[in-house]
């Protein structure tokens, strides 16, 4: 019966030590989990082992580089993270976009999927967007000093675009257009988050 009850106690203590080390799958991103600054290709292949994979991913203006995906085939939680260099030596960042799903993680309550009210709702106030169908278009270009203009807890900072299902309007549209996040025009169109960025801080 002690024997028994020893082999017990043994597999919940193992069970609890599991729980405590396996790394998160869904919920909010901070500056430490599930990726954090220090993270390299390898360490994110030991923790998240086949979960953890290096693929090509798109750049801006066309370009490619290599990164590492976490949960690939999973739309609704994958996240892709960047290094400072080819040797992936230190992740400089990690970006969700979106697959068609609805996604399991959050960034200061934003997902892919967010309204525009959404956004603003945890900004706290309006913001600004640049004009979309250009390959720059449709991020936020200024928080108008809202919540999520600060930094998270950690140093890192939050970049946060728009898309639509149909193409913009052309009042919406090029370089140097910007579009308030109250005004008509946008909130007419009702674009959502497509791509949200986590920039980790320089050393």
């Amino acid at each position: 019966m002690i024997r028994s009850f020893t082999a017990t106690v043994l597999v919940l203590f193992a069970s609890c030590a599991f729980a405590q080390s396996a790394p998160p799958r869904e919920g909010p991103i901070s500056c430490a989990a599930p990726v954090a600054p220090d993270d390299t290709e390898r360490s994110l292949k030991q923790r998240y082992g086949k979960d953890a994979v290096v693929q090509e991913l798109p750049g801006a203006e066309g370009e490619r580089y290599k990164g590492v995906v976490l949960f690939p085939k999973a739309g609704d939680r994958r996240i892709e993270i960047a290094f400072t260099d080819d040797k992936a030596g230190r992740a400089s960042g990690l970006t969700l976009r979106d697959a068609g799903k609805v996604n399991v993680w959050n960034v200061a309550g934003v997902t892919i999927g967010s309204s525009l009210a959404d956004v603003q709702k945890a900004n706290g106030k309006p913001f600004l967007v640049s004009g979309f169908e250009w390959d720059y278009g449709g991020f936020v270009t200024d928080w108008k000093g809202g919540a999520l203009s600060r930094p998270l807890q950690g140093g890192c900072t939050v970049t946060i675009r728009f898309g639509g299902k149909t193409g913009a309007p052309r009042s919406l549209s090029g370089d140097g257009v910007k579009a308030a996040s109250d005004g008509a025009a946008l909130v007419k169109w009702a674009p959502v988050v497509t791509e949200i960025g986590v920039n980790f801080p320089d050393r």
